[in-house]
């Protein structure tokens, strides 16, 4: 059987946990992904998967190979693309990831006009608040806040954002206006960090970082429950700008010690598709940052 062929079916068993989900996705007979799967093992002399009655699961050479194969195939696809025309229209699925808020206010807009624009594609869009790992996860793009650590991922900087402290002004009135880190242990702290009793934010003031230890009164999961707990004038809560943007300007919320905020942080485009990046991928990287650059909360400078 075609080498290429086997990738791909290995990849949406693995993918879909099971041989008939597989084989309805590729408009296979479950008999022709088995005997397809076998071949394969067979010719890389390796066990890819962990079958039972009930599930079916990748080994540790299956993983691996997984990703590999991901990767093959997604770089055939682009090669594919780039040589039917670089003006081709977008087609087929694509995969992000943003942070949950960031992706409800300002990815969901670009994903919508995007889908609009290009009636032949369909998007899977993951909003949560943690790192995820694009290869792993068989993510085509992600929107990423801070500082990017070193890896093998293009990057576009599309705007930057600040980590600021906030509250309404009925809390600062009763409970006063902070003037010093420090001062902080006086008040009601509201932390979306709810993994530990005591917190450690870090501060800057005339380029020197300090760091000062904080024991939030209510521990939430999320930055939108820390937001309204915030304009309920329960307390000080620290959240990205973008986060309280539409509140701060209301005047629902004021910052306090805005001298002593950390440098902004930068959000990226990030992708793992390299010389022949997809149509689709493309089109939506530069949807994206034609938005989120355009947008004055994200970049105030511009």
């Amino acid at each position: 059987m075609d080498q290429l062929h086997l990738m791909q079916v290995f990849v949406a068993v693995a993918e879909e946990e099971g041989f008939t989900r597989a084989a309805r996705r590729l408009t296979m007979s479950p008999p022709a992904v088995t005997r397809a799967i076998t071949a394969l093992e067979e010719r890389l002399k390796v066990k890819l998967l962990n079958r039972t009655t009930r599930y079916v699961r990748v080994t540790d050479a299956g993983r691996h190979y997984l990703e590999d194969a991901r990767r093959i195939i997604a770089q055939i696809d682009a090669a594919n693309e780039a040589a039917a025309g670089i003006h081709a229209a977008p087609r087929g699925a694509l995969a992000i990831t943003a942070p949950a808020m960031f992706g409800r206010l300002y990815i969901t807009p670009v994903i919508v006009e995007y889908l609009q624009r290009y009636p032949e594609t369909e998007v899977d869009a993951l909003f949560v608040d943690r790192v995820v790992n694009l290869l792993e996860e068989g993510l085509d793009v992600g929107i990423r806040i801070g500082e990017l650590a070193d890896s093998s991922m293009r990057a576009l900087k599309v705007g930057a954002v600040r980590l600021l402290l906030c509250a309404s002004p009925e809390y600062l009135k009763v409970a006063g206006r902070p003037e010093t880190p420090d001062q902080l242990i006086d008040h009601q702290i509201i932390s979306s960090s709810p993994a530990s009793q005591i917190l450690e934010w870090k501060f800057s003031h005339t380029r020197n970082e300090r760091s000062v230890k904080v024991k939030p009164r209510l521990r939430v999961t999320t930055n939108d429950a820390a937001l309204e707990a915030a304009l309920s004038g329960f307390g000080i809560t620290r959240l990205l700008s973008y986060q309280a943007a539409g509140q701060l300007a209301a005047g629902q919320l004021e910052r306090v010690l805005t001298e002593f905020e950390p440098a902004p942080l930068p959000i990226h485009i990030v992708h793992r598709e390299g010389r022949y990046a997809s149509t689709r991928v493309r089109a939506f990287i530069e949807l994206t940052a034609e938005c989120l650059r355009q947008n004055r909360l994200l970049n105030p400078d511009s």
